[in-house]
C-alpha cells in the first residue's frame, strides 16, 4: 500500500473521530422553528440527551430526559449507534496505527500490516455507516413532523449537530474507503525482487574444449 494514502486515510478517519465527539454532546441537534409564530417568547433546541430553552432575556434552562424507556424509540436507536460509532472509530484508528507502513509497531512483515489496515479501514466504514443512520433517522422524523399538519406538538428544524455528523460520515466512508481499496501490499507496477544466488565458491566452471576421443576403428573400416 502507498504510504501516502494511508497518511490520508488516517487523517480522514482522526478528523471524522472527533467530529463524532462533537456532534454526541452537541446540543442543537433540533431547534424549534419560528414559521407561522408571530412572537417568539422562547427557543427550544434539543439533542439525544437533554432539552434546552433560552427565553428572550438570554437565560438558558436545561434540563436532562427523565427516562430512557420513555424516550421515542428513534432517539434510543440513535443513542445507541452514535455510541457504537465512537468505539468502531477508536478500533480503527489503532488498527490504523499498527498496520501503516511508516509505523514501527507490529514489526516489518507488510503483508500483515496490509491486513491489520483492511481492517481498520473496515471499522472506519462501521463508524459511518453507524453515524449516517443515526443523524438521517433523527433528521427524518424532525421533517416529517414539520410537514405534517396535524402535528400538534412544538415543531422543530434541523440543527448545526447534524449537520457535523453528517461531515463525520462522509469523512470515515472517505478513509475507510481509501484502506479497503488499497490494501494490496504490492501495487500492479511494483515486482517482487528476485534474490540472485551465485554459485559457491568451490564450483569452477570449465571452460576448455572437449578433446576428441580416440576410436579403436580404423579409416578402412568405414565405407
Amino acid at each position: 500500500m502507498n504510504a501516502t494514502v494511508e497518511a490520508f486515510a488516517f487523517f480522514l478517519g482522526f478528523l471524522s473521530w472527533i467530529m463524532v465527539g462533537i456532534t454526541l454532546p452537541n446540543r442543537y441537534w433540533r431547534v424549534s422553528s419560528v414559521d407561522g409564530n408571530v412572537i417568539t417568547t422562547s427557543t427550544i433546541y434539543e439533542n439525544l440527551w437533554m432539552s434546552c430553552a433560552t427565553d428572550s432575556t438570554g437565560v438558558h434552562n436545561c434540563r436532562d430526559f427523565p427516562s430512557l424507556l420513555a424516550l421515542n424509540g428513534y432517539i434510543q436507536a440513535s443513542r445507541a449507534l452514535m455510541i457504537a460509532s465512537i468505539v468502531f472509530g477508536t478500533f480503527g484508528l489503532v488498527a490504523t496505527l499498527v498496520g501503516m507502513k511508516c509505523s514501527k509497531i507490529g514489526g516489518e512483515n507488510y503483508v500483515l500490516k496490509g491486513r491489520i489496515a483492511a481492517v481498520g479501514g473496515a471499522l472506519f466504514l462501521l463508524q459511518g455507516i453507524c453515524t449516517m443512520i443515526a443523524i438521517s433517522w433523527y433528521a427524518a422524523n424532525i421533517t416529517q413532523q414539520f410537514f405534517d399538519d396535524f402535528y400538534a406538538g412544538t415543531k422543530y428544524e434541523i440543527g448545526e449537530g447534524l449537520y457535523i455528523g453528517w461531515s463525520s460520515a462522509v469523512l470515515a466512508l472517505c478513509g475507510g474507503a481509501c484502506l479497503t481499496c488499497a490494501c494490496k501490499l504490492n501495487s500492479p507496477r511494483e515486482k517482487t525482487p528476485y534474490r540472485f544466488q551465485p554459485p559457491s565458491r568451490g564450483h569452477v566452471m570449465s571452460t576448455a574444449t572437449s578433446q576428441s576421443v580416440p576410436s579403436n576403428y580404423g579409416r578402412n573400416a568405414y565405407v
